[in-house]
């Protein structure tokens, strides 16, 4: 890496500066996390309160893999998920009010959480819902990347 000498708090302030000065939008991956059970892992936001699909905006120089990955450790308490498919990438800038995000959606195949949230301060809570029990409303206006987990086989999106 060719700034690897800057101490990773640092790097994270001149990554987030660059993005702002740059004008482009962020890339991201939102997680349908499902267990062999058909149960949905959702992550309750400490900022609104409200339940959302885990997942994140890529760290520099990060894989979309290792970001699905590092993002249900870190939110959810998940290890070793099991990729399933590509849902779909989603652009509209209105998405998310705190910046434009391109987010890539994935489904994967995982265990129940084995640890808490990383970072109280982002997620309060890590939890698996039957279909019949999870809310109308997700956080980032998510229900959209769920509606196209739950078909079998639909086609992945492109907004």
């Amino acid at each position: 890496m060719i700034l690897g000498w800057l101490p990773k708090a640092a790097f994270g302030i001149v990554h987030e500066v660059t993005r702002h000065l740059l004008h482009r939008p962020v890339v991201g991956i939102s997680v349908v996390a499902r267990t062999r059970d058909g149960r949905t892992l959702l992550i309750r936001r400490s900022d609104t309160g409200t339940w959302g699909l885990p997942g994140g905006t890529l760290e520099w120089g990060e894989t979309l893999r290792v970001a699905l990955e590092r993002e249900l450790e870190e939110e959810a308490g998940v290890v070793a998920p099991v990729f399933v498919r590509v849902l779909g990438v989603w652009s509209d800038p209105s998405r998310d009010l705190r910046f434009h995000a391109v987010t890539v959606g994935v489904e994967c195949r995982v265990g129940p959480p084995v640890k808490a949230p990383q970072n109280p301060l982002e997620i309060r809570e890590a939890r698996l819902f039957m279909d019949a029990e999870l809310p109308n409303e997700l956080a980032f206006g998510a229900e959209d990347i769920l509606a196209v987990a739950r078909t079998v086989n639909g086609a992945a999106v492109l907004e």
